[in-house]
């Protein structure tokens, strides 16, 4: 068994460069990716007790559904949460040189920050993901309030009525 998992909390580094394959500019069933850069910071204090910091730039590449999201909603410095998968992939550069890329594909992504809207306010944040079958889930109603609960039972034979049970062990 094995398993290959990547949960990150950032800041994109730039805006996010889309690209459409299959020859399609815009729009209509070309498949769509997304790639943009995703800064992490560790926080700690070294032995002298001084804050250090320690930032780590992970390259994302977002498909489909996803992609539509960034080109829609993320920009430099909006802060995500991605849920994703790493894949190394090898290249030539121009000089003829074989280069190898480490890369997160994103499953699911969160907006953690807010954006602002037209009047200078914010807008409340917006949750995105890839259940699945790879469709965006929709967006989550507000729940009503929950129903009072009747008071709890008493404790069944055997506990005390903290329901824990009068074993020694």
């Amino acid at each position: 068994m094995s398993l290959n998992k990547v949960m990150l909390i950032g800041n994109v580094g730039k805006d996010p460069n889309i690209r459409y394959l299959d020859g399609n500019s815009g729009g209509g069933a070309g498949n769509k990716v997304a790639t943009f850069t995703l800064a992490t910071t560790e926080r700690y204090r070294d032995r002298s007790g001084e804050t250090r910091e320690n930032t780590e730039w992970h390259n994302i590449v977002a498909w489909r559904n996803s992609a539509d999201i960034a080109e829609k909603f993320i920009h430099k410095g909006t802060q995500l949460y991605i849920e994703g998968k790493l894949r190394t992939r090898s290249y030539t550069d121009p000089n003829g040189v074989q280069k190898y890329t480490t890369e997160v594909v994103v499953d699911s992504l969160q907006l953690l920050s807010r954006r602002p809207d037209e009047e200078g306010g914010y807008q409340p944040r917006q949750q995105y993901g890839q259940p699945q079958y790879g469709q965006p889930a929709p967006p989550i109603p507000p729940q009503p309030a929950a129903p009072v609960q009747p008071a709890a039972p008493e404790a069944p034979a055997g506990f005390d009525a903290d329901g824990s049970d009068d074993l020694p062990f």
